[in-house]
């Protein structure tokens, strides 16, 4: 069955640049900025468990920022469409659809909790950071599964600005900031 499943993925998906447009190549120095920037707010840092997160981020966003345009999560979409038709259900794919975006999100929503915990005494200095980041999880991991009607939602436009760069721009935005913030906190006066 693997085997199968890894033939149909190489036939139906291979690797290229995921979005060739100004705004993806936007995103891909937003993530980048926002990586910098999360790397000297917690370079320093004398709290190793502040430290552990602030670098564990920092690595986190660089390698979405390298995936942003590898499209990498577009290879398991591609390979859950590969095996629902190999094993038959690829029309009943809306409720699997439905089931895997809510596990996903109880996920984030549990990895956001637990984060939150192991961090409380550090949540003053890094909750929009936090917000940021489980934001930014949700939507990737939502993004990921390809599920048509979020798909529809995301690529809504107001005025011109597509909810997608708002979704996805937003959660960078709320971790850069929070960075900022810290990098001037300790600024001497």
């Amino acid at each position: 069955m693997m085997s199968a499943v890894l033939q149909c993925l190489g036939d139906n998906w291979s690797p290229t640049i995921g979005d060739p447009s100004v705004m993806g190549w936007v995103t891909v120095v937003a993530y980048g900025v926002t990586a910098l920037l999360c790397a000297l707010a917690f370079r320093g840092e004398p709290a190793r468990r502040l430290r552990l997160f602030g670098y564990g981020l920092t690595l986190l966003l660089a390698l979405l920022m390298v995936n942003k345009q590898l499209d990498l999560q577009s290879a398991l979409t591609a390979g859950a469409r590969c095996l629902a038709q190999l094993q038959g259900w690829y029309e009943d794919r809306r409720a699997v659809q439905v089931g895997f975006i809510l596990v996903l999100l109880l996920y984030c929503l549990g990895f956001g909790i637990f984060l939150i915990w192991i961090m409380w005494g550090h949540l003053g200095q890094i909750w929009l950071m936090v917000l940021g980041l489980i934001f930014l999880l949700a939507f990737i991991a939502v993004r990921a599964v390809g599920f048509h009607h979020f798909d529809a939602l995301i690529s809504a436009q107001i005025s011109n600005v597509r909810m997608n760069w708002i979704l996805e721009l937003g959660g960078l935005i709320m971790i850069g900031a929070n960075a900022v913030w810290m990098i001037l906190a300790r600024r001497p006066r």
